[in-house]
């Protein structure tokens, strides 16, 4: 357990400011992640350490397509959630709460394990980083000094506040899932605070990837991918990549697969009318549409499959062909 200093007394209870659910947490009990507690007029996090999974992982399953490409990074989660959507892929972890027989893992061993596996970075994932928010204050400072990457895979929920702890901590990389928009009538969040992250994320220095889940009859109407791409255009820029991801059936959620025909669409749709250079399909195992293209001479320049760049086709991240400069946050990994 570690005190979390990003809390404000109220009354009896000590309202949480990690993440903008803002939970007012009474004495002895948790907020909605269940990893912060009020321990005698504190916050405190249990969570602290607590990893439910480490293991090294290509950055482009994340996914990441323009950050540290064909690296790998030491990945880790822990347990628990801030949203719970009912399709949750990691529902096994992010709807549990941590077992009481895990033992922590110290920050210095984390990193040293990253070291001796030879990863280029760190990553919080699986579940939501914003969990282990202090612990990843640690880890990623220590893995700053020891010249090591850090990133997170996220609903992007966290205060302001917190979110600019975690990039002055060493955080320069944020795939960010945005789950939906306000019309749609499944999670009570604010989908715009999510975009208002991605921005300062931004306007701090960091990388930024956005993942668009589109599930079947929840988030895939017009009215919601239109905002979703008008939101990403206006707050975000055309550079910064978007990934329209295949939804599949999972947890408690039983509504068909997302049309490929689907994603093709809303593909082009980001890209015709939007104006957005980036826009990758995942989920479908497409060669196609996982490769980055020139936006402005159409050459093929990064080609990927199975979670590998395939072929580096850039010149200091310039296209060969007509010189374009290429958004590519980070060195790219000799084969």
């Amino acid at each position: 357990m570690k005190i979390e200093e990003l809390y404000e007394k109220q009354g009896r209870g000590v309202r949480c400011l990690v993440c903008e659910r803002r939970c007012l947490i009474e004495e002895g009990k948790k907020g909605i992640c269940r990893n912060y507690t009020n321990l005698e007029g504190k916050l405190v996090h249990i969570g602290y350490g607590k990893l439910s999974a480490i293991e090294s992982r290509p950055i482009e399953i994340k996914p990441f397509f323009h950050y540290y490409p064909n690296s790998t990074a030491l990945t880790f989660s822990g347990f628990g959630c801030n949203f719970y959507c009912p399709w949750c892929q990691n529902y096994h972890l992010s709807f549990s709460d941590i077992p009481e027989w895990i033992m922590e893992v110290p920050p210095e061993e984390l990193v040293s394990l990253a070291l001796k596996n030879g990863d280029t970075g760190l990553c919080a994932s699986f579940n939501e980083p914003a969990t282990l928010y202090t612990y990843l204050l640690d880890v990623f400072e220590l893995g700053k000094r020891k010249e090591l990457y850090s990133c997170l895979v996220t609903n992007g929920y966290f205060t302001l506040k917190a979110l600019r702890n975690l990039i002055e901590s060493g955080a320069s990389g944020f795939s960010i899932d945005i789950k939906g928009c306000p019309k749609m009538k499944v999670l009570s969040v604010d989908h715009k605070k999510v975009f208002r992250n991605a921005k300062e994320a931004i306007n701090l220095g960091a990388h930024v990837e956005m993942v668009y889940l589109v599930v079947t009859n929840t988030n895939d109407f017009e009215e919601c991918y239109n905002w979703i791409f008008n939101m990403h255009l206006k707050m975000l820029g055309e550079d910064v990549p978007l990934h329209i991801n295949r939804y599949y059936p999972m947890n408690y959620w039983k509504e068909p697969p997302t049309p490929v025909e689907k994603l093709i669409k809303l593909k082009k749709i980001a890209q015709k009318e939007y104006n957005l250079n980036y826009v990758y399909i995942g989920n479908i195992g497409s060669i196609e549409h996982e490769t980055t293209y020139c936006p402005k001479c159409g050459e093929k320049l990064i080609i990927r499959s199975g979670y590998k760049v395939l072929k580096w086709n850039l010149r200091d991240n310039r296209c060969p062909r007509c010189g374009e400069k290429i958004p590519v946050y980070g060195e790219f990994t000799r084969f």
